[in-house]
């Protein structure tokens, strides 16, 4: 059959920046699955995007579907015809429903007896035919939260269309879509190249976009060229230009065609945290900011103009006007909060909700300072460092800069708590109580800082389960999974060996009189636990090994991640997987015992060669193997463990265990509960997948 690439481009005004890859990489999936639900044939979809187009290029897209056969069942004979062989009203509404007569059918045999069946060979439909309903079906499924409407047309769209090009190799696909007719006509970037542009076949877009159209279409390219512009021309100014992802993404989604401005700004402005003019300029202008080799902020610039000017000058200038007043508003925010001090805002913080049934945003401090203290102690660190640090923790969402720039948050209050004198210590804890504050995000460095971040997440984890609102689904409005996941990663990779049941503890404490945290500490611990499962897995730890450990629950992160560690290591030695599966008979015959169970060996009852040595080798192994598990050291006690496979195999190879005489079934049954015991320590092995 043949086959011609198809060119789909929808012509609209600007779209959303931060929408644009959704909007794209959403048509470009709703068009492939129309083509799969078709049953059309095709090699590739590619998506294209600018501000004011989505486009999709089909590789060798087959001119129509293929023929096929449709069978399809219908009653059984026996309800079809009554006893005088006449068609019943099941028989004639299935014929009806196919659009033929009874007569017509026929009768196949079935797992279920004979019944009637329709036959008919389907002509495949010309691509041609489909694509438009295709195309207005990926549309309309496109995640647009508000559709508008423009004009006198009753279409709705994200941002108006203005044309619509729809090019089958040279032969355009008559259609009316949102209003408007397709044809072969593109349009180039709004000031350079206004002009229609002639498509002739899809092979024509990338190219004749470009020039005469001067417009990148490819999103990858584009973002490719933006970066390079950034770079070259922050190299050029004497640094490196700070380059964020998102940003990056969005700047990119902004323009068809990028142009880099380098721009300047009056040094005074650096006596300013730098962190607050960068957010400045990246949030409110989407300028790139240029920092030196050490990282430290320059008095430039970098923006991405969508048009090439006839004088560059101008647009710099017109760029830097516009930066300085905003800079100025964050130098006038640092100078008036500097006034001051955080301490002062403690009695603020008692007018902001953290949550009805949780108080105020002053009483999350209180309870962070009061969790903090008893951490701190429990690891033997400095309490008052501890519990100034939660007690500040939150007075820098009262100043102007954070009500300003809500990203600053903690960043601004370390630079307050440093402006105070306070000691360094609580003033880094102020920043990295936020921490981790994305997935694969830094952990805090400082001791008061790990704790404040704990005390923190632990508060808000144990408060929101006790009213009730633990998340649902894909709902987590106090991001309570981001929390548990913060909490564990700063427990194991800063090691700090504590129990979830005694800290939780501390904070049902501090809820003390306000909401019963106790009884939801069970929960909570395995809500957090739970999170480990895509902590592991995102580490090529297979599902088994968690399971295997999570049986256990062991409520010590630290001790987890060891379990862990060694059962990962354990399933890869040769002798793993006849333990495990020795482990789940054993574990097997256990359940079964439904009086006590037995525990203690007699050897005089030890009969055969294979029970007489699996016992000694256990007595022997059991000698060096306990104190390994007693100090936590499980992949050496599994290693140990593992040299009893063979014993193990010879066992279950040539011993019965449950025997009619009870003393020596219930001695063997001692055996394998032992056994079972030293390896239970570490994990339910049996849970490991061959």
């Amino acid at each position: 059959m043949s086959a011609r690439d198809l060119l789909i481009e929808i012509g609209t005004e600007e779209l959303p920046p931060k929408a644009l890859n959704k909007l794209s990489d959403a048509f470009a999936s709703g068009i492939e699955a129309g083509l799969k639900e078709a049953a059309i044939k095709f090699n590739k979809i590619n998506a294209y995007a600018s501000p004011r187009r989505l486009a999709v290029i089909i590789d060798l897209l087959e001119e129509s579907q293929e023929d096929r056969d449709i069978e399809k069942l219908g009653p059984a004979v026996k309800a079809a015809y009554d006893k005088d062989g006449n068609a019943t009203k099941a028989a004639q509404g299935f014929a009806r429903g196919c659009g033929v007569e009874v007569a017509d059918l026929a009768t196949v045999v079935t797992d279920k007896g004979e019944r009637l069946v329709f036959r008919i060979e389907e002509t495949g439909k010309a691509t041609t035919e489909l694509i438009p309903d295709i195309v207005i079906r990926a549309l309309d499924k496109l995640p647009v939260p508000k559709r508008m409407r423009w004009g006198d047309s009753e279409a709705e769209f994200v941002r108006p269309v203005h044309w619509i090009v729809m090019l089958f190799g040279d032969d355009v696909i008559d259609a009316e879509i949102l209003g408007i007719k397709t044809g072969r006509e593109s349009r180039g970037h709004r000031f350079h190249h206004p002009e229609i542009i002639n498509l002739q076949t899809p092979d024509d877009y990338i190219a004749r976009l470009k020039s005469p159209g001067f417009v990148i279409v490819d999103r990858d390219e584009r973002l490719s060229c933006v970066r390079q512009l950034a770079e070259s021309a922050a190299v050029k100014l004497g640094g490196k230009a700070l380059i964020d992802e998102d940003l990056l993404q969005e700047v990119s989604a902004l323009v068809e065609w990028p142009v880099a401005v380098s721009g300047n700004f009056d040094k005074e402005f650096l006596d300013v945290p730098s962190e607050s003019l960068i957010s400045s300029m990246q949030d409110h202008q989407k300028y790139f900011p240029v920092v030196d080799a050490k990282d430290n902020l320059l008095p430039h610039f970098i923006t991405i103009s969508n048009i090439e000017s006839k004088d560059q000058e101008k647009v710099k200038e017109g760029n830097e006007r516009v930066i300085r007043p905003r800079l100025g508003d964050a130098k006038f925010f640092w100078e008036q909060d500097s006034k001051k001090k955080l301490e002062d805002h403690i009695g603020s913080l008692d007018k902001v909700v953290f949550q009805n049934k949780l108080g105020s945003v002053g009483d999350k401090s209180r309870r962070i300072a009061s969790i903090a203290e008893s951490i701190a102690k429990e690891l033997n660190e400095n309490t008052e460092y501890a519990k100034r640090a939660g007690l500040l923790s939150k007075c820098d969402l009262m100043t102007e800069m954070v009500c300003e720039f809500s990203d600053l948050q903690g960043v601004m209050g370390r630079y307050y708590a440093i402006n105070d004198g306070e000691p360094s210590e609580v003033a880094d804890a102020l920043d990295e109580q936020y921490m981790p504050r994305f997935a694969g995000d830094k952990l805090p460095v400082g001791k008061t800082g790990q704790i404040v971040s704990l005390a923190d997440k632990l508060d808000t984890l144990l408060g929101i389960f006790a009213i009730g609102q633990k998340p649902t689904g894909e709902k987590d409005p106090f991001a309570l999974r981001r929390a548990a996941l913060g909490a564990l990663r700063i427990l194991i990779e800063c090691e700090l060996d504590l129990d979830l049941n005694v800290l939780l503890g501390y904070a049902a404490k501090a809820y003390a009189g306000q909401v019963d945290g106790e009884k939801v500490i069970d929960s909570v611990i395995s809500f957090m636990l739970e999170r480990l499962k895509v902590y592991y897995t995102s580490q090529n730890i297979t599902l088994d090994v968690y399971d295997a450990v999570m049986a256990l629950k062991p409520a010590r992160p630290m001790d987890f991640d060891k379990r862990m560690r060694a059962v990962n290591a354990f399933r890869k030695l040769d002798e793993a997987e006849s333990l495990a599966a020795a482990n789940k008979r054993i574990g097997n015959i256990l359940k079964k015992i439904e009086t006590r169970m037995p525990d203690v060996i007699d050897k005089k009852l030890l009969q055969e060669a294979a029970e007489k040595n699996l016992n000694d080798q256990l007595q022997k192994i059991s000698v060096k193997v306990i104190p390994k598990l007693d100090a936590g050291d499980y992949s050496e006690a599994l290693k140990q463990l593992a040299a009893l496979r063979d014993s193990v195999d010879a066992f279950f190879d040539q011993v019965m265990v449950m025997v009619d005489d009870d003393a020596l079934k219930n001695n063997r049954i001692a055996l394998l509960n032992q056994l079972h015991g030293l390896f239970i320590k570490v994990a339910d092995l049996s849970r490991l997948q061959s």
